[in-house]
C-alpha cells in the first residue's frame, strides 16, 4: 500500500512557503518548461530577438511526488492540494521571493527573475495550451527571464527542462515540518535553546548556514 503525504502550508508559521524556484534536468513534477523566443509578426518583421524567457509549472495539484525514506518499506508520495497551490504562488510573492534561483538545488543563481505567474482556471482555454501545455485546473505556472548566460544556454541545449520548488510545508501526519526540494531535502533540527514546537529565527539562520556549509562543500568535492 503506498504511503501518500498531503503537505499544506501552515499559516500561522511565518516560515511556511516556497523559498525557491530550481532550474533542473529532472524536474519530480515531470513536466518541463519551454523556452519562449518573441514571435516574429508582420509588423515586426525586423525584430526577432530572444525574450530569454522559460515557462513551465511549478506546482501541479494532486500530483503525486516520490520521496524516498531510506529503506524500500519507509518510501512515500506527497502531494499539494489546490488551495495549498494557491496559497503557496500568493505567498512567493508577498514574501518577495520571485528573484530567488537556483541550479538543481545546489547553486544560488543571479540574473533569474519571475515575471509571470498565473493559475490554470480553464485547461482547454489557457494560454499555456497554446505552447503545448495539458495541465489540470489549478497548476501554478511561472515565466521567468534569464539574464544569466550560462544558465540561458543550458536551456537552449536541453541540459535544463523543468522547475523545481523548495520550500518548508506541513503535513497532516503532524510530522516534523520538512524543506521540501522535490529532488532532495534538508533535515529539520531545532536549537537547543527552542521552546518553540515550529522552530524561532535561530533555528532558521542555523538551517540557512548548514545549506551554505552543504552548498560548499558540494563546490569543493
Amino acid at each position: 500500500m503506498e504511503n501518500i503525504i498531503e503537505l499544506i502550508i501552515d499559516e500561522d508559521n511565518e516560515i511556511c512557503g516556497i523559498e525557491a524556484i530550481s532550474i533542473v534536468e529532472n524536474p519530480a513534477i515531470e513536466e518541463e518548461f519551454i523556452a519562449l523566443k518573441e514571435h516574429k509578426e508582420i509588423r515586426l518583421a525586423e525584430v526577432d530577438s530572444e525574450k530569454r524567457i522559460l515557462m513551465g509549472p511549478a506546482l501541479i495539484p494532486n500530483k503525486k511526488i516520490f520521496r524516498s525514506g531510506g529503506d524500500i518499506s519507509d518510501d512515500y508520495f506527497i502531494y499539494f492540494s489546490e488551495d495549498t497551490v494557491r496559497k503557496a504562488s500568493e505567498l512567493f510573492f508577498i514574501k518577495s521571493k520571485h528573484k530567488n534561483s537556483t541550479y538543481e538545488h545546489t547553486i544560488n543563481l543571479d540574473g533569474m527573475s519571475v515575471v509571470e505567474s498565473w493559475l490554470i482556471e480553464n485547461p482547454k482555454k489557457d494560454k499555456s495550451s497554446n505552447y503545448g501545455f495539458d495541465l489540470p485546473k489549478g497548476t501554478w505556472m511561472v515565466s521567468m527571464k534569464v539574464l544569466n548566460d550560462d544558465i540561458w544556454q543550458k536551456a537552449k541545449n536541453d541540459e535544463v527542462k523543468g522547475f523545481s520548488i523548495e520550500g518548508f510545508f506541513a503535513d497532516k501526519m503532524e510530522r516534523p515540518k520538512e524543506s521540501i526540494e522535490e529532488e532532495a531535502s534538508f533535515s529539520w533540527d531545532k536549537c537547543d535553546k527552542c521552546e518553540n514546537e515550529d522552530g524561532c529565527d535561530e533555528c532558521k539562520e542555523e538551517l540557512v548556514a548548514q545549506n551554505k556549509l552543504n552548498e560548499l562543500i558540494n563546490k569543493l568535492t
